[in-house]
Order: structure tokens, then C-alpha cells, then sequence
């Protein structure tokens, strides 16, 4: 009961966060509130699209579940965008898939394989996610190199080229999920997307006012969140690129990275590898050129063009990963290279000036 009701007890900070917003109470009260209700708010909406997924079947359902499974941080990027918080939506962006790939499936990898000698996972699924997540680090450099071969003079066009990647991104992610629920989804029914098996389905109509209301009170919660995160990170000292890179890519993903560690810690690898892959996917051909496309009508144009830090440590992360991971088989140790090369970027861009 203890794994139940810690979300209702840290779903007690979303009213204290509401609160203080409205009553201006200060930047670091109402961030710190917000951060601690926004877990608990992720995980409702994780944990409901599951279930929703099981009701409508296996091809509709892992299409509902991939393709919401991050509307927790986007969510909260859509209101970054808003405010015209644009490099902390980009370093947010580049920090999820470092979050999910190096933290979380290191943590997973150590968990998960301390007491055994080794964990096997499907291949096949692993060498399609590595596939798309090279498509998307593709991507990402696109922009950039347009950028500084020449774009630079005419800035004006750095959106007509992220908005054209941004489509193909958006292609390239339909056909992913034609591939893994369709055209070899009896290779890849393994690694499916749900991860809400334990205590039955809930009814449908729970499912959908349970997603429905905790969308609406992330929104809420978050709008304080993404208010308060540039005066908590002038007060603390923090760079936009760390805030975004780790401080709230951790926080939206905190409840994705618990189910993970989790699976991988009941020898169930395969669940735990396809939540890190394909939330990263999702993240770099999903979130990113949906967010892209929106930013056009909330008046702030987001590019892709992320910093050469965030461009080396993306493709850094996505080729050890892919490597590690490409031969079906994980261990404790590996999971400990993937933290240390965690903690290695987080050290780094925490002090970059």
C-alpha cells in the first residue's frame, strides 16, 4: 500500500502550489510545492492512459499510450513556450532523452541486475528504437549545422528548416508506430507499451476522468512551475540549460523513471528498456516537433537549434546506449557507466557559464 499512497500524499502539495501561486507567496515556495505536486499529477496521467489503453484494444491502445505517454512534460513545455522560456524548453527537451536513456536506464541496469548475473531483452525492439533515436540526434544536428555553415545570416530561416524537420519528425514517428504495432508487432509484442497491469483494469469512464482531471490540474500546477523556475534559478544560481537539462526533465519524468526502475528490479527488462527507449523517442519525434509547430500561435517561434554541448552529449548518450544495449543483454556495471556519464554532463553543464 505504501507504493499506492505515496501519490495521494504528495498530491497534497498540488493545492498548497495553487495557493501559494495565487497568493504570490515567492518564487522558491511555489516552485518547490509545484515541483512535488507535479509527480504524483504524471503519474495519475501515466497510470490512466494505461488502463484506457487496455480498454480499447491492442493496436488503438499502444497507439494511445505511446503517444501520450510524455503529456506530463509537454505540458509543461507548451507553457515554457508560452512565457517565452525557449532555451529552458530546448535544454528540457535534450535533458529528458539524457534523463531516460543514461539515468534512467542506468538506474534500471544497476537495480535490476545487482543480485543477477545478467538480464536479456528483445533485440529487435532495442535495434528499432536505437534506429529512430539516431533519426532524431539526425535531426537535431540538421538545424545546427544549417546554422552555423551560413543560416546565421539569414536567422529568419531557422524556422522554415525546424518547422520543415519538425514534419518529417512527426512522419518518421508515425511510421515507428506503424512498424511496432502493425507491421511487426508479433516481434515486438514483448516490449509493449503498457505498464499499468497490477490491480485490474479500471472502468473506462475512471480512466478517462482521471485523465482528464489530471491534465487539467498539471496544467494549473505547472503554469506556477514554469512562472517560478527563472527566478529560482537567478536565486539559486542555476543556469536555463541545467534547469532544463535536470532539474525539470526530472521532475516530469520522475514518475516514468519509478515504473522503470521498478520493472527492471522484478527481472521484467523488457518493460524497463521499452519505457527508456521509447520515451526517449517519443521526446525527440513527438513532443519536440509537436512543440515546434505550436509555438507559432503562442507568439514565441521555437527553433532547433540546441548548443554544442547539448548536440555532443545527445549523440554521445544515444551511441553508448545503442552499443551497450544492441546485443540483447544487460548488467549492473553497465548501468554504473551510464550513471557515471550522467553525472559526468550534469557536473559539466551545472557549471558552464
Amino acid at each position: 500500500m505504501i507504493a499506492r499512497s505515496w501519490k495521494w500524499i504528495l498530491l497534497g502539495c498540488a493545492p498548497l502550489a495553487l495557493a501559494a501561486n495565487w497568493w504570490h507567496a515567492g518564487a522558491v515556495p511555489v516552485f518547490l510545492l509545484s515541483a512535488v505536486a507535479v509527480i504524483p499529477l504524471a503519474a495519475f496521467i501515466g497510470e490512466s492512459t494505461g488502463h484506457l489503453a487496455g480498454h480499447l484494444g491492442p493496436s488503438s491502445g499502444a497507439l494511445i499510450n505511446a503517444t501520450f505517454g510524455n503529456l506530463a512534460e509537454m505540458i509543461i513545455a507548451t507553457l515554457a513556450v508560452r512565457a517565452g522560456l525557449l532555451e529552458v524548453v530546448k535544454a528540457s527537451l535534450t535533458g529528458s532523452i539524457l534523463g531516460n536513456l543514461l539515468f534512467v536506464g542506468g538506474l534500471s541496469m544497476l537495480v535490476g541486475g545487482w543480485k543477477r548475473e545478467r538480464q536479456t531483452f528483445n533485440k529487435l525492439g532495442i535495434e528499432a528504437g536505437a534506429g529512430q533515436m539516431v533519426v532524431a540526434v539526425f535531426a537535431m544536428l540538421v538545424p545546427a549545422l544549417f546554422f552555423y555553415a551560413g543560416g546565421s545570416t539569414h536567422p529568419e530561416l531557422m524556422h522554415e528548416v525546424s518547422v520543415g524537420t519538425a514534419i518529417v519528425l512527426l512522419v518518421t514517428y508515425a511510421c515507428g508506430l506503424l512498424f511496432t504495432f502493425r507491421t511487426h508487432k508479433h516481434l515486438l509484442s514483448s516490449g509493449a507499451h503498457g505498464h499499468a497491469e497490477v490491480g485490474g483494469l479500471w472502468p473506462m469512464k475512471r480512466a478517462v476522468l482521471t485523465l482528464l482531471a489530471a491534465s487539467v490540474l498539471m496544467a494549473l500546477v505547472a503554469e506556477g512551475l514554469v512562472g517560478a523556475v527563472e527566478a529560482v534559478g537567478h536565486q539559486w544560481g542555476l543556469n536555463e540549460v541545467f534547469l532544463g537539462v535536470v532539474v525539470l526533465a526530472m521532475i516530469g519524468n520522475a514518475a516514468e523513471n519509478s515504473a522503470a526502475v521498478g520493472f527492471a528490479h522484478h527481472d521484467r527488462m523488457d518493460l524497463a528498456i521499452n519505457i527508456v527507449t521509447q520515451a526517449s523517442v517519443q521526446i525527440a519525434l513527438f513532443v519536440t516537433p509537436v512543440l515546434v509547430l505550436l509555438s507559432f500561435p503562442l507568439g514565441h517561434p521555437l527553433d532547433l537549434v540546441f548548443s554544442t554541448f547539448e548536440l555532443l552529449a545527445v549523440t554521445s548518450a544515444v551511441a553508448i546506449v545503442a552499443y551497450l544495449v544492441l546485443n540483447g543483454e544487460s548488467n549492473w556495471f553497465e548501468g554504473v557507466q551510464l550513471l557515471a556519464l550522467y553525472a559526468m554532463i550534469a557536473v559539466a553543464i551545472y557549471f558552464m557559464p
